[in-house]
């Protein structure tokens, strides 16, 4: 999962925020209330699951896992950069994950809980208002050059000064300091311990490289880094070859045992969706991650599945999925009314889709914070009441008096019902039929553009079309297949809907794509500029340390953002689908919140059993 300045130093397309407690040691006072602490580990809520004094590994790895071998993934698109954090272009997949290392490391299992890594300690006070870090002296860049505090303080000022605003709307105030070669103290703005934890996941670039480069603009060769990989080679746009560091510093660290196991990791790109299909059953790349229902049920056959070349498998998880739906633009007029959304929304018939394009294998969204405990549901009782009732008058009256229920059809496709409510709901906004045209008070057509950038989204977007045509309305469906000026248009607002996934866990990163402070945030997709929803976001990072708040504030959000329609729901699977070439194992436990891809490896004996060409 994407931690927090990574999410906020380029633009991506899911978004989630872990930061944060344990092996604490008070070793001194600030005053006679606040205590300066000293740790190896920390976490937002609780204790970490790990005391670092007898923390060998994580417990999804197999720690004796042999390296070696290769594993080729194929990707949809091309790239054009290396600098995953350029502000234009697009970078090659794995890039930041693998060629990087980031202050301290979170564990997949736990939420906002973080472990040593370049940071060995971390010490701040407990009413959190500054925190130092102190950096592993065997910590080093993939070149040999020691890893310091400098570094880590250039790291902070090049992403504060050159990279997405994002980033420097959210650390607005926050200062660096070197204060020794190997001791780096951040002061915040004002005391906020998820703030500064979030400064744990700060990727860390090497300042004798990136010094003399223009931070903001795509590099045309591989960036110098720190993680457990490099660039071995690569077709720009077509494929790149990932190199495992036999000198990694971190190879044997507790966080990293068990993980990166391949001796190279290869990307292909294919522009075509089809064709992607086919050459992974032809065995021209190993793994695959499908997400597509259709594929899974009928695409997945042939002699290499027959003969148990490739294995099919499906992996539950406990991962909370968010909400991935069509997103309304309410920025644009015709959506800055609730009616037509809701209206809109009546016209998705999620039944007869499901049945019809996904076998029946998906259920359908009913809040932002699917497979949580943060969901609302019922009707809004206790603390969760309290709240609302502070802004009764600015809300719709159904919050306070009717469970949330999307609408459900038989699947058979006649919604004539949801078209006699969804014509009601559009005259109330203002528009009428003439000539079998829903038209607003000047006579113009209500018109709107969903712009996808998968041709596998087309398929089930054009039954929507169709119902929408059926009340005299039109939305044009645009394909953008490529990827980097699908991201410049989504970047720069130019859309009316998209579909695209929102955050499964109320962490405060929902500010930065909630509240109106971010409307001209990449991430900010609806921009509802609304001082409900404002306040309720600010409450969620208020609260990040209060469970019991929390809960409170996230079902309350979730309530307002569901009865305000700024969105037209989908879908959600709790499990992997994946499929991949029979040369590799894994182990038997995967993480909580992840697949859990790099604790994989390669198996010789298995491989010798596939044909010759298939081996390596």
């Amino acid at each position: 999962m994407k931690n927090m300045p990574k999410f906020i130093c380029a633009i991506g397309f899911t978004l989630c925020s872990f930061s944060s407690f344990s092996n604490e040691d008070n070793s001194g006072k600030t005053s006679a209330s606040v205590k300066t602490i000293i740790s190896s580990s920390v976490a937002l809520r609780g204790q970490p699951q790990y005391d670092t004094a007898q923390f060998k590994h994580w417990d999804y790895v197999n720690p004796e896992a042999p390296k070696g071998g290769q594993i080729t993934y194929g990707m949809q698109g091309t790239f054009d950069n290396f600098n995953r954090y350029a502000q234009r272009g697009t970078s090659p997949a794995m890039i930041e994950d693998i060629l990087y290392d980031s202050l301290m490391a979170s564990n997949l299992d736990e939420i906002s809980v973080y472990y040593p890594l370049i940071a060995e300690k971390i010490e701040y006070p407990s009413d959190h208002a500054w925190v130092i870090f102190h950096i592993d002296p065997k910590a080093q860049f993939s070149d040999g050059k020691a890893i310091t505090a400098k570094d880590v303080a250039f790291s902070y000022n090049l992403f504060f000064e050159q990279g997405v605003p994002q980033f420097k709307k959210y650390f607005a105030g926050v200062t660096v300091e070197v204060v020794a070669p190997n001791k780096v103290k951040f002061k915040l703005a004002r005391p906020d311990k998820a703030l500064m934890l979030s400064l744990c996941d700060l990727t860390i670039l090497p300042a004798h490289y990136y010094k003399d480069k223009k931070f903001s603009e795509p590099f045309d060769k591989p960036p110098l880094g720190s993680g457990p990989y490099k660039v071995k080679s690569y077709e720009m746009g077509q494929h790149i070859i990932y190199q495992r560091d036999p000198k990694y510093w971190a190879a044997e660290h507790p966080t990293k045992v068990g993980r990166y196991n391949f001796e190279q990791i290869r990307i292909d790109y294919y522009l075509d969706e089809t064709v992607l299909m086919e050459a992974f059953k032809k065995g021209e790349y190993d793994f695959r991650l499908e997400s597509i229902a259709k594929n899974w049920a009928t695409q997945y056959t042939g002699e290499n599945f027959d003969k148990g070349y490739i294995v099919k498998e499906e992996i539950a998880h406990q991962t909370p999925t968010g909400n991935s739906a069509f997103v309304f633009n309410v920025q644009k007029p015709q959506f800055s009314d609730r009616k037509v959304r809701q209206a809109l929304n009546l016209l998705f018939d999620f039944e007869w889709t499901n049945k019809n394009f996904f076998y029946g294998d998906y259920q359908r969204n009913d809040s932002y914070f699917m497979n949580s405990e943060y969901g609302s549901s019922g009707l809004p009782t206790g603390r969760e009441l309290e709240i609302l009732n502070q802004f009764k008058d600015q809300l719709p009256e159904a919050v306070f008096n009717k469970p949330f229920k999307l609408n459900k059809t038989d699947g058979s496709g006649n919604i004539r019902r949801e078209i006699r409510q969804a014509l009601s709901l559009f005259k109330q906004a203002g528009y009428k039929l003439v000539d079998n045209k829903l038209v607003d008070q000047k006579g113009k057509q209500f018109e709107f553009e969903l712009l996808i950038y998968r041709p596998s989204e087309e398929r089930y977007s054009i039954p929507f079309q169709k119902n929408i045509e059926r009340i005299g309305a039109k939305m044009n469906i645009r394909l953008v297949s490529d990827a980097s000026q699908y991201i410049n248009r989504v970047r720069e607002r130019e859309f009316d809907m998209i579909s695209r996934a929102f955050s499964g866990f109320p962490s405060e990163t929902l500010k930065i794509q909630w509240h109106s402070d971010y409307l001209n945030s990449s991430y900010n997709w609806v921009g509802p500029n609304d001082e409900v929803v404002d306040y309720l976001v600010t409450k969620i990072a208020e609260n990040q340390e209060n469970q019991t708040e929390l809960m409170a504030y996230a079902k309350a959000f979730d309530r307002v953002l569901l009865w305000n329609y700024y969105s037209i729901p989908q879908w959600h699977l709790s499990k992997y689908r994946v499929a991949y070439w029979n040369k590799y194992q894994r182990p038997k436990q995967i993480p909580k919140y992840d697949l859990g891809q790099d604790t994989w490896w390669f198996d010789a004996q298995k491989a010798a059993k596939l044909p010759k060409q298939h081996r390596n």
